[in-house]
């Protein structure tokens, strides 16, 4: 399977040292109300026309923990793509805004109006793939990534969510705003309601819709397991699918984690990892495929292509 290759691959290069480094960016690049922090990656050499990865932080974190936690920046070096790394601007928790209605809607405002800016600079002065701009995160970080999945779906081609809520769950009157209901798993909609959250995020949009990919563990602590039932509901009413899965694999990517399929055009997947806590392991194996990263040809994954 791909992601065989992929964790092969990861553990071949994770030690790899890079003379490229992470880089923070001072200078204006665009709307950024909340003052987010913008810190990239950009390999020595890039690809012709480069992906874009989105890795927003965890809450506790920070962007250089996020570019030191994990192999994707030395895999954009295997293959000459941009990792932007966003730093919260609150800096009481660190976790971001995905609470606000600035945040939750289309170029609005909020943080996700500053991490977006920050794509749309990095496309100009790279020529970077505008059809090849992705979002991945973990906590506070998947959250970022199902809020910028809703909001903008004419940027991101595909999001990768681990052990985060459905978009629009911690909505609330405030940019930092904590909703214990969402946590603990009492926030319940059907999938109708679900989906109109999704769409008064971006109300004039009828257009393409990126695919999605989440991951919870059973034993979640800090956001209830009952999330993931509520983001597959979400996300297949999004892209027109039941949520009953078409297909279920079991013991993949580990022992005791099963993918759910739904739809016919595996355009979303779900992962439940039997027996993790909050502190799911990242899986950059199974999520540079997913995005398909590594392709340089002309057939890569993208915005605009295939569907549900």
């Amino acid at each position: 399977m791909r992601w065989a290759f992929w964790v092969l691959l990861a553990t071949c290069i994770a030690g790899r040292a890079n003379a490229a480094s992470l880089t923070k960016i001072a200078e204006d690049f665009g709307p950024n109300p909340r003052n987010v922090g913008f810190y990239i990656y950009v390999p020595d050499k890039l690809a012709r026309n480069p992906p874009i990865l989105v890795n927003p932080h965890w809450c506790h974190g920070d962007a250089q923990a996020c570019y030191g936690g994990s192999q994707y920046a030395s895999m954009a070096s295997e293959y000459g793509f941009i990792v932007i790394y966003p730093d919260s601007p609150n800096n009481a928790d660190k976790c971001w805004d995905v609470s606000s209605n600035a945040t939750l809607t289309h170029d609005a405002g909020g943080d996700s109006l500053g991490i977006v800016s920050m794509v749309r600079w990095t496309l100009a002065k790279y020529n970077g793939d505008p059809k090849r701009v992705f979002v991945t995160g973990v906590s506070s970080g998947a959250m970022m990534t199902s809020t910028l999945i809703g909001a903008y779906p004419d940027v991101f081609a595909a999001g990768s969510a681990f052990a985060g809520v459905p978009f629009g769950c911690f909505a609330g009157d405030g940019y930092g705003v904590w909703s214990d209901a969402c946590a603990t798993g009492e926030i319940s909609h059907t999938p109708a309601e679900w989906a109109a959250w999704v769409a008064s995020a971006f109300p004039d949009y009828n257009g393409w819709r990126p695919k999605m990919q989440i991951f919870h563990g059973t034993l979640d602590e800090t956001l209830d397991f009952k999330n993931f039932e509520e983001e597959v509901k979400e996300w297949s009413a999004v892209l027109g699918y039941s949520p009953t899965p078409t297909n279920t694999t079991f013991d993949t990517p580990l022992s005791n984690w099963t993918r759910y399929t739904y739809g016919h055009s595996d355009w979303f997947q779900a992962y439940s990892a039997g027996g993790v806590s909050h502190n799911i392991q990242n899986q950059e194996a199974v999520v540079m495929s997913w995005f398909d990263l590594a392709c340089d040809s002309e057939d890569c994954f993208k915005w605009g292509a295939g569907g549900p």
